[in-house]
């Protein structure tokens, strides 16, 4: 019901996450991250966001993107109905999709990357999408909305959209997690249009004096 990309940028040490769906609140259901952990997408027929944050906390403690995707997914009877991915804090990534889930269903490894999606219009949906990022200019962030337009542009969900999401975690700027829950027309324009209004103006100016991973006690000087 859901594609998602997951992507690590080595140059700066930030890790960020885009979804798209034709159902309701896809940020909310299906984009984890974690700085030193990684990031995790948990979505599918019946999604479990358990499995989101158990992915998570298992790359944490040591374990890389496929051991942890592996262990996560092994150890639930409901496996077959859901879909999760994974990266690592060293880019590597990993996909599981269970057989009970709709088709088209397929995952796509990358360069520092990884892309799944089920329900498609096509499987060519998640190379697309790998493609949008990897042949994009800019920020992490923009980056990863061009995913979503080449995801949508190869066929996008089988029922069109309704929701998108995008989740940002740098160890130098305040999370970007951004959410268009429910639009009827074009969830990933409104999803550029308040990723315009976040990074810039004046609420981009309020952001740079909240704490940050690598300044947890910063202020506006």
């Amino acid at each position: 019901m859901t594609f998602s990309i997951l992507v690590q940028d080595a140059e700066t040490g930030a890790i960020g996450g885009a979804a798209a769906t034709g159902s309701l609140c896809v940020g909310g259901w299906v984009l984890r991250g974690r700085l030193g952990a990684g990031m995790s997408a948990s979505q599918g027929a019946a999604p479990s966001t358990f499995w989101g944050e158990e992915v998570l906390d298992e790359m944490e403690g040591g374990l890389d993107a496929g051991g942890a995707v592996a262990k996560v997914t092994q150890a639930d009877p409901g496996r077959d109905w859901r879909q999760l991915s994974a990266l690592d804090t060293t880019g590597r990534g990993a996909a599981f999709t269970g057989a009970h889930n709709t088709e088209r269903m397929a995952s796509h490894g990358f360069d520092s990357g990884i892309a799944a999606g089920n329900m498609l219009a096509r499987d060519e949906v998640v190379t697309e999408l790998a493609a949008g990022y990897s042949g994009a200019d800019g920020a992490l962030s923009d980056r990863l909305l061009t995913a979503l337009r080449a995801a949508e542009a190869a066929g996008s969900d089988s029922r069109g959209l309704l929701s998108a999401a995008l989740l940002v975690l740098h160890p130098d700027h305040p999370p970007l997690t951004l959410r268009v829950d429910f639009h009827e027309s074009d969830p990933i324009g409104a999803l550029a249009e308040l990723h315009r209004r976040a990074t810039t103006g004046d609420y981009a100016d309020w952001a740079r004096q909240v704490p940050v991973a690598n300044d947890r006690r910063r202020i506006l000087d």
